[in-house]
């Protein structure tokens, strides 16, 4: 047999093998990075002031999170331009797990009020968990002709112009949602936006306006009290201790809005370690501490996987999309 015949094989096998053992290790390296991860402490970045809502429930889960993942989850305000200066932030960051965001369906909306921004929440991100949502309430002033989700759309159908509505400002949820219920219904509301919620509810009980929709956390209090009626809630879960306000589904089959608070990673952040976080906030969710936590806070527990997520995003940026659209509502100073 030919000496060189027989090395030749010998040789390109050798080559062939090393060549898989390096490809098997580049491989490994995604799971061996996840497996460690994380070994420092995570930021959770809010757009918003410490002690209001998504921030509440951003210290409600970090705090879980870091018992779960055994480290810090920190959480960090970024505050300005309706949660965009945060987004940028954690958008621009690096895709390694350690710098998320609190996000919510403001920043869905955002984008499409202001097409001119560089940052798509649908893009710029990968989705990681769904977390919670927060219910919607439609309040009135105590003299106010309806007491039922019903009653409510048969008066704004009747009398077109004459009731106004409050909400937190131009293009919230608050707003969107309740164009939506103008458009289902045919009838027009006036439009009078708030800046910030705080004195909505102080103002529905002094009649200077007779419908506000606020949060339902806001609404309560104040309802129990009797000093407002709660007429509807906007989304059909059911709240503790808002059991007996009827969802506006009563009226109007199929009618679900409510603000949804999600976690994100930037985009290229790798797969395994975006399982593995969403992993974790589940197990945080799934507790009976956590559901009690969340309720105190108005909000309800709503954990969905990172591809759920995606497409609950999505679906969501169409649906704003169309009522912004067919409602023609423009940014303020827009």
């Amino acid at each position: 047999m030919n000496t060189r015949q027989a090395i030749r094989p010998t040789r390109r096998c050798a080559l062939q093998a090393a060549m898989a053992l390096g490809l098997a290790g580049a491989l490994a390296v995604p799971s061996a990075w996840a497996q460690k991860y994380p070994d420092k402490p995570i930021r959770l970045i809010v757009g918003y002031s410490a002690g209001g809502g998504v921030d509440a429930v951003a210290r409600l889960l970090g705090t879980r999170l870091s018992t779960v993942l055994g480290q810090q989850v920190l959480v960090e305000n970024r505050t300005g331009a309706t949660g965009l200066i945060a987004a940028d932030l954690v958008a621009k960051s690096a895709p390694d797990g350690y710098t998320l965001m609190m996000g919510d369906s403001a920043l869905l909306i955002a984008k499409l009020l202001q097409p001119k921004i560089a940052l798509d929440p649908l893009t710029s991100f990968k989705p990681v968990a769904g977390a919670f949502i927060s219910p919607l309430m439609i309040v009135t002033g105590n003299d106010f002709p309806a007491k039922t989700p019903a009653e409510l759309v048969a008066q704004l159908k009747a009398n077109p112009g004459r009731f106004s509505f409050a909400t937190s400002g131009v293009g919230t949820v608050q707003h969107l949602g309740f164009e939506m219920l103008k458009q289902s219904t045919g009838s027009f509301v006036v439009h009078v936006p708030y800046r910030g919620a705080a004195q909505i509810v102080p103002d529905v009980i002094g009649g200077q306006v007779p419908i506000g929709v606020v949060s339902a956390t806001a609404a309560m209090a104040q309802a129990k009290a009797g000093k407002l009626r709660a007429v509807a809630l906007m989304n059909n879960a059911k709240l503790e201790g808002a059991e007996s306000v009827a969802p506006l589904a009563d009226a109007l089959p199929g009618f679900d809005v409510a603000p949804r608070i999600f976690v994100l990673a930037p985009a290229g952040t790798p797969g395994d370690i975006v399982d593995k976080l969403s992993a974790a906030v589940k197990t945080v969710l799934d507790t009976p501490e956590a559901g009690a936590a969340a309720a105190a806070q108005g909000t309800l527990r709503a954990y969905s996987t990172p591809a759920q997520l995606g497409k609950d995003m999505a679906d969501e940026t169409v649906r704003w999309k169309r009522i912004i659209t067919e409602q023609r509502i423009v940014a303020e100073g827009g």
